[in-house]
């Protein structure tokens, strides 16, 4: 099933404009139920009261956007039930980001119940043998795809933590994902993303520094699961098996990259990795003096830069892929050694 270039823009510019205008409302309302952030741990870079909710408006948008479009263009029980195999269990995981958000649950506990709906979300995806790039074997099928959802799972919801910087880095993956899907005649993977992408834009104009309203672990975790199950239902049209697992890794790197060393950095000082922290890129880069936007922007920008790599190796030869592959793994490497040995905290 096939949809035209021009239903990909109004994808795109409903769900922005459903987002940007539902997300002021779910503003009022966790400001009237007295939902915020609170800067009241030492990990809170922010100093006064934000309120939360913001993730809610990006599942209801997307959600409501996806299943809309399904019923008005060629709708089949099938189209249905694959629409929800990637939608049921990243709204599973939204609502557990929501209960942390109200109840503000400990680090170790949170990181078990992600886990856990991150594996049953992998475990969805070998059972239906929706995995896009398999390794013809099914028990390393089933291992790095359970690493990949729990790992890009955790990975975006660590990444929330600048004004704008994961809403903005979700999008600019998004956009890549849906033209490399859309290339591929994917057109499942394609429409998923084009709606994100526009739902995460319609909350990046309330997002941005200084930021309104935050997207939560409810959004974070919503996009994170939904990221890592289009990612894996992905398959990349390439000529060469490794340029086939390093795309959606390119698509993903500066997340990745931030988690690897936040974590990194933690087990270095001997704590807890479940534990927040200021010790993430954006956090780096600001004490390095960039402003928040600076950091923000920074940051889209390699992020841009690295799903543009993942798009160019996409469509050349499997020779020339190691001109844009390599380089690109080196680049990642390097940024992982300069901001590791930048001050923690």
């Amino acid at each position: 099933m096939g949809i035209t270039n021009t239903e990909y823009f109004l994808l795109f510019a409903v769900a922005y404009l459903f987002v940007g205008a539902l997300t002021p409302v779910m503003r009022r309302i966790a400001i009237a139920t007295d939902l915020v952030d609170r800067p009241n741990s030492s990990h809170k870079s922010h100093k006064r009261p934000v309120p939360y909710l913001g993730g809610v408006a990006i599942i209801i948008g997307i959600i409501t956007m996806s299943y809309s479009t399904s019923l008005i263009s060629n709708f089949t029980s099938a189209t249905f039930w694959l629409a929800t195999s990637v939608l049921g269990p990243a709204l599973a995981l939204g609502l557990i980001g929501l209960w942390d958000d109200i109840k503000n649950l400990p680090p170790l506990p949170r990181f078990i119940a992600q886990s856990v709906a991150g594996v049953f979300t992998a475990s969805i995806l070998i059972i239906t043998d929706n995995v896009g790039n398999p390794t013809g074997s099914a028990i390393f099928d089933s291992l790095i795809t359970v690493i990949w959802v729990v790992g890009i799972c955790n990975s975006i919801n660590f990444f929330d933590n600048l004004d704008g910087g994961a809403a903005g880095t979700v999008a600019i993956s998004s956009i890549a994902l849906a033209y490399l899907a859309l290339s591929g005649d994917q057109y499942l993977i394609a429409a998923l993303s084009t709606v994100t992408a526009g739902a995460t834009l319609g909350f990046l104009v309330w997002n941005k520094s200084p930021a309104k309203i935050y997207m939560g672990d409810a959004g974070a975790l919503f996009l994170g699961v939904l990221l890592a199950t289009l990612t894996v239902r992905f398959e990349p049209s390439t000529q060469s098996q490794l340029t086939s697992y390093l795309i959606p890794i390119f698509l993903l790197a500066i997340p990745i990259l931030d988690t690897t060393v936040a974590v990194s950095s933690r087990i270095r000082r001997h704590l807890s990795p479940f534990q927040g922290g200021q010790d993430h890129l954006s956090h780096r880069l600001i004490r390095a003096g960039y402003s928040r936007r600076a950091a923000a922007l920074s940051l889209w920008g390699l992020s841009a830069l690295f799903a543009i790599i993942s798009v160019l190796i996409s469509q050349i030869n499997e020779i020339n892929t190691n001109y844009f592959a390599l380089p690109a793994v080196i680049l990642w490497a390097i940024l992982f050694i300069l901001f590791f040995r930048t001050k923690d905290a």
